[in-house]
């Protein structure tokens, strides 16, 4: 019964992922030079909105949603967060305020806390083993090709109807596509939970391993790039190399695209050599890309192709490290710890780079930042184990 039902707990973490980050985190994004030309907004303020609700909502919430999935599982809490997405995209649609703006934003930050990655890392992580890294890997496709698609089709509603009524229909589009299918999960296999992950396993020894902190730090610095990279990347096209909005969102789908084969190649790689590897393989393809749009003129193209590579495997790999050096019992809490710092340097780094560009007038600045937190973010990677020890 547990492998005939496996299939579908992978398409129920895609079609969440799909949502939660691909309609919620990629396809918002490319909404924010249509706020900076309506409202006069800056850079600073439009990529503040993430990082005011990650910074309120992640140190709050992150590591009490990893022992309530633990403790409870992660069925309930993936509900709720979908819930949440689906209304604070349609809210981001009505609003014309900052006040506003920010409360949509802590509503989408508790979606993605409460309904993305953590919840659906531990149910794959829980109800797959050998196959782990392929069924992450398939389930993070939900991501890319949902990011994918949201730009060509946020272009389309925007040319139809306008972007404040494409947001509304976004939202919408996020509860058909994710709720449906995660009321019917069951949070772990009958043999889970015949061992008992109700007395949950103790967290602080874990907490006194170097590699605890070596995972956080090394991620949240190549997170910190990912994200400051794709929250500027559709106002650098648009307000600074005056691209137009189609090609904008071909360029954007096909960083995302290309972040689909990453997912596959690196979810493939991680089943068979040491995830430390693969990792670092990530970390170096991302810092590798970044200076492309240094360039005079840079290869868009190159870059979304090195880039979007790297992007598909590095929210990925972190749980399958996670997984290998603390073992699956604690994945809720220990990802609870993880993401909420990842998720603080994925919405604070965006608007540093925002900021420098507003007070500087160019991305040079910014995008310097982003290469040396991709690099920085690879050494530290270099010094984790390869499996955890437990006398480390």
């Amino acid at each position: 019964m547990s492998n005939q039902y496996r299939p579908f707990i992978a398409l129920t973490a895609f079609l969440a992922l799909f949502a939660t980050v691909g309609l919620g985190y990629y396809g918002l994004s490319f909404f924010y030079d249509f706020m900076v030309q309506e409202f006069g907004w800056t850079r600073g303020q439009v990529t503040s909105g993430n990082a005011v609700g990650k910074i309120l909502i992640g140190p709050l919430f992150g590591f009490l949603a990893g022992w309530l999935i633990d403790r409870f599982g992660p069925r309930r809490l993936m509900l709720a967060g979908l819930l949440f997405g689906g209304c604070a995209l349609a809210g981001l649609g009505s609003i014309a305020t900052l006040p506003f703006f920010y409360l949509f934003f802590v509503m989408n930050s508790l979606s993605y806390v409460c309904g993305g990655p953590l919840p659906n890392q531990v149910l794959l992580a829980r109800w797959f083993d050998r196959s782990r890294g392929v069924a992450m890997g398939f389930a993070y496709l939900g991501i890319g090709i949902g990011g994918a698609l949201a730009q060509p089709l946020a272009h389309f509603l925007t040319v139809q109807f306008g972007w404040h009524s494409a947001l509304i229909l976004l939202g919408g589009l996020f509860l058909l596509i994710s709720i449906p299918a995660a009321l019917f999960i069951r949070d772990a296999p009958p043999d889970f939970r015949a061992a008992g992950p109700q007395s949950p396993t103790p967290i602080l020894p874990i907490l006194r391993r170097p590699s605890f902190y070596m995972l956080a730090v090394g991620s949240m610095c190549s997170i910190g790039a990912v994200g400051g990279t794709m929250l500027n990347l559709k106002l650098f096209l648009s307000l600074d190399r005056k691209l137009p909005q189609l090609e904008i969102a071909g360029m954007l789908s096909l960083v995302l695209i290309f972040s689909l084969a990453g997912r596959i190649l690196m979810g493939f790689l991680a089943d068979r050599i040491p995830k430390k590897y693969v990792m670092l393989i990530i970390y170096l393809l991302v810092a590798g890309a970044l200076p492309l749009l240094l360039l005079p003129q840079p290869p868009l193209v190159l870059f979304a192709v090195i880039f979007g590579i790297g992007l598909g495997g590095d929210y990925m790999i972190i749980p399958l490290m996670a997984a290998d050096l603390f073992g699956v019992r604690v994945m809720g809490r220990v990802m609870g710890i993880v993401l909420t710092a990842d998720g603080v340097a994925e919405a604070v780094v965006p608007w540093v780079v925002g900021g420098l560009r507003d007070t500087t007038g160019s991305y040079a600045y910014g995008f310097s930042f982003l290469i040396f937190l991709a690099a920085a973010g690879a050494a530290v990677i270099a010094f984790l184990p390869k499996k955890g020890m437990p006398n480390e």
